[in-house]
């Protein structure tokens, strides 16, 4: 009879140890603030609504508010090579914003890292690339952590601005249709997706789907863009890189191309690296003009 009562008793038991169906999720720092930069871990919302995406958040001394920037990472199609993916930081590049006035969001997107998650930028096979559709799911990762910023109130209403590396950089160009009073600039360093096809320099799967697809971005684009590419990069080298600005332009995108000299043994991490920021300090002082530096108070 006891065994009879204790296994009736186990569907409840269940129901009551089992984790809730709809975990709440919260968003907003997670952490204290630290070095350098006031750096600080926060949660930001994702496609996924059961996620939130973690994020590294920068900012200067004081109360704000302050101009946003957000950095959009590079992707790999390797399942295992992105969960292993550190949580992306690009220091030096935070480094130089922050000098200059903004407050620096740098988003970890689903199927990456610590935030996990489906992978929702998934392109497809090298030979049936769906570029358009993971340029736009990825801008809408950016899209998503930059509207819960820009509620904060230490972070100005308009003007931010979207920089974008690698696969990063293609989901920016995705979003140049944004209203420019919510997004004044992107700049993009080496932006594309399908580089180093089977793990070979220099080899980028379905060349023409990517320009068709860089062309489709270009048009209603309303937004600025900043295209940098250093010489040694062997993902986007660049006449490639400027053949695909080329079509964001004949789809009616605004372009800056700029070629940057070689930093390292592999430009296409330049922008991961102090000597890579220097040696585009430049060309992104020019893609941030004629904003100047927002003064702000010593605590």
């Amino acid at each position: 009879m006891r065994l009879l009562n204790t296994l009736a008793l186990l569907p409840l038991l269940a129901l009551l140890t089992a984790p809730p169906l709809c975990a709440q999720v919260t968003f907003g720092p997670s952490g204290e603030e630290g070095e350098p930069f006031r750096r600080q871990a926060w949660l930001v919302p994702s496609p996924d609504t059961d996620i939130a995406a973690r994020a590294l958040l920068f900012r200067p001394i004081g109360a704000g508010p302050f101009r946003l920037a957000v950095v959009a990472h590079a992707s790999t199609q390797n399942a295992l090579r992105r969960a292993q993916m550190p949580q992306p930081a690009y220091r030096p590049l935070a480094g130089y914003l922050v000098a200059r006035g903004f407050a620096v969001l740098v988003p970890e997107r689903l199927g990456h890292g610590a935030t996990g998650g489906r992978y929702v930028e998934d392109q497809g096979g090298c030979d049936e690339a769906d570029y358009a559709r993971s340029g736009r799911a990825t801008a809408e990762e950016i899209r998503l952590a930059l509207e819960f910023l820009r509620k904060q109130e230490f972070i100005r209403k308009d003007a931010a601005i979207v920089l974008g590396h690698s696969a990063g950089g293609w989901g920016a160009l995705a979003l140049a249709n944004t209203d420019p009073k919510e997004i004044s600039a992107i700049t993009v360093f080496a932006p594309g997706r399908g580089g180093h096809a089977n793990d070979e320099p220099n080899r980028i799967c379905a060349k023409h789907t990517l320009l068709a697809a860089a062309a489709e971005f270009g048009k209603g684009a309303r937004i600025p863009v900043t295209w940098l590419v250093a010489t040694n990069d062997s993902y986007f080298a660049p006449a490639f890189s400027r053949a695909l600005a080329d079509a964001f332009r004949g789809g009616g995108g605004k372009v800056d191309f700029r070629s940057l000299a070689a930093v390292g043994s592999e430009g296409h991490w330049l922008i991961e690296t102090e000597a890579g920021v220097k040696a585009a300090s430049g060309e992104l002082d020019r893609a941030l003009n004629p904003f100047k530096p927002v003064t702000t108070k010593k605590q």
